[in-house]
């Protein structure tokens, strides 16, 4: 007479795990996928902080601020979405544009006043998109420096 043991799960038991497994998945990347978003961001603060500073030291030297990110050799520098940082200085965004005519439209807050006097500096976010006045659409996700450095971040945290 031999016996025979069951060592196997049962239908509802593994139903139960599957369950278990999947609450955990749904609570576990919502929170992953938030982690990485704001080290994204964090890492795009750093890098405008870092081109700031390089402006400065620019226009501490030469009395002026460079016409484009290529005069302190981080012309080819990209935001963590792949896009180039966006460089404006003020004498820029006047008629006729600067020294090299270059035009532009200065970066505005929610009352359309600009952010900065000095420069703007900034990224267009992850959809790449971006218009002046930061009541925008296309401008909510950006990265900004403002009140002449003051701030860097979110759009929608200024």
């Amino acid at each position: 007479m031999k016996l025979y043991k069951n060592f196997g799960f049962t239908l509802i038991e593994l139903m139960i795990v599957i369950s278990i497994i999947g609450t955990l998945a749904g609570i576990a990347v919502p929170t992953y996928v938030n982690y990485i978003q704001r080290t994204v961001i964090l890492r795009c603060i750093t890098e405008i902080r870092l081109i700031e500073k390089e402006l400065l030291a620019y226009m501490s030297e030469n009395d002026t601020l460079p016409e484009n990110l290529d005069d302190i050799g981080l012309g080819d520098l990209r935001d963590p979405w792949g896009n180039p940082y966006e460089y404006l200085r003020s004498e820029d965004t006047k008629k006729g544009g600067g020294k090299g005519g270059k035009k532009g439209k200065p970066r505005k807050d929610h009352f359309l006043v600009p952010v900065n006097t000095d420069f703007d500096l900034y990224s267009k976010g992850p959809d790449g998109k971006s218009v002046a006045p930061f009541t925008a659409k296309a401008s909510r996700d950006d990265i900004v420096r403002a009140n002449n450095g003051k701030y860097v971040g979110s759009v929608f945290g200024y």
